[in-house]
């Protein structure tokens, strides 16, 4: 008897110290699209326990927009958001302290229909591109810096631009209502496995005006305050996140569970958007600020104060950096 009520006890001990430890483990609350790419990411974190092993809970919120989670985020119900380090830069040159996580460096690019006769920006001319994003998107302002540079024409002024939701420019593009269409990178990989092709990828248009392919555009935001007073959790947030992209890198088997979340309607568009997201997985180690900063510059002069308000140079503590 005695044995048993010594076994007994040691295993209320366990439960109890196990419970303790589950309700000190922080809750880590991602406001993300609901269909958005990141959620591939974050289903790899919370299916391996990646969040877990590094300390913490992960609690995905679905949101219906993207200045719906920055709203979210901005009011203190959700800890972390997508978005990319240009919005993080204005935000700290506007004294917020937010901070900038890598996670993917993926960009869109110039799409036409596969019959179209255009080989350059100029051949467009006269034409209709749809542009998902805005007046302001950062793809469609490199493709204007890039269009100058080589082709030696403003293509804002010689084309007539529609905007709308990615999912419209997809359908209007594909429908043959577009003879150009510049989109995200996940619909462009659709778009393609489509039938359209590439005319322009903005990753080369941004390498041939001097800037740094390799720079993640897109990543994980968080608060300073957070970094200051938890850095296990920020730095978990990081490792996971990384620990998730070597698994997507490199086993096939996880896009096929993943596959019902991914809306691929065809087996083609299945594989570019694996192929996408991986090209996409940027280096580790930290980001090259001087880099960055060439990028802010040019930013700056395309889009102006209504792209990056105050942020003129690069403000310090952007990017997470190690030990920080």
């Amino acid at each position: 008897m005695t044995v048993f009520k010594a076994l007994g006890a040691a295993a209320i001990s366990l439960c109890l110290t196990a419970v303790s430890a589950f309700a000190d483990t922080p809750t880590l609350r991602a406001a993300v699209l609901k269909f958005g790419t990141v959620n591939w990411e974050l289903d790899t974190i919370q299916h391996h326990g990646l969040d877990t092993s590094e300390g913490f809970k992960l609690e995905v919120m679905g949101m219906a927009g993207g200045q719906a989670a920055k709203v979210a985020f901005q009011g203190g119900e959700a800890d972390v958001i997508v978005s990319d380090w240009l919005w993080v830069a204005r935000q700290r040159a506007a004294g917020k302290d937010f901070v900038f996580i890598p996670y993917s460096k993926a960009v869109g690019g110039v799409m036409v229909p596969a019959d179209s006769p255009a080989k350059t920006l100029s051949d467009l001319a006269g034409g209709k591109i749809g542009i998902a994003g805005g007046p302001l998107d950062k793809s469609w302002l490199i493709v204007q810096a890039y269009a100058d540079q080589a082709d030696g024409i403003d293509i804002k002024t010689v084309t007539e631009q529609v905007f709308g939701a990615p999912p419209l420019i997809f359908k209007t593009a594909l429908g043959g209502e577009l003879d150009g269409a510049i989109n995200y990178w996940h619909f462009m990989a659709k778009m393609e496995a489509s039938g359209m092709r590439k005319l322009i990828d903005v990753a080369d248009a941004a390498t041939a005006l001097g800037l740094d392919p390799e720079t993640p555009l897109l990543g994980y935001v968080v608060r300073g305050e957070m970094l200051k007073e938890n850095p296990d959790l920020v730095h978990g947030l990081a490792a996971a996140s990384r620990a998730a992209k070597d698994i997507l890198a490199t086993n096939d088997s996880e896009w096929d569970r993943l596959r019902d979340r991914m809306n691929a309607k065809t087996d083609a568009q299945f594989e570019a958007l694996k192929a996408g997201f991986r090209a996409g997985i940027p280096a580790p180690g930290p980001v090259n600020e001087e880099a960055a900063g060439k990028m802010l510059e040019l930013m700056a002069k395309l889009g102006g104060e209504d792209l990056i308000g105050n942020a003129t140079e690069l403000p310090d503590g952007v990017f997470l950096q190690p030990g920080s």
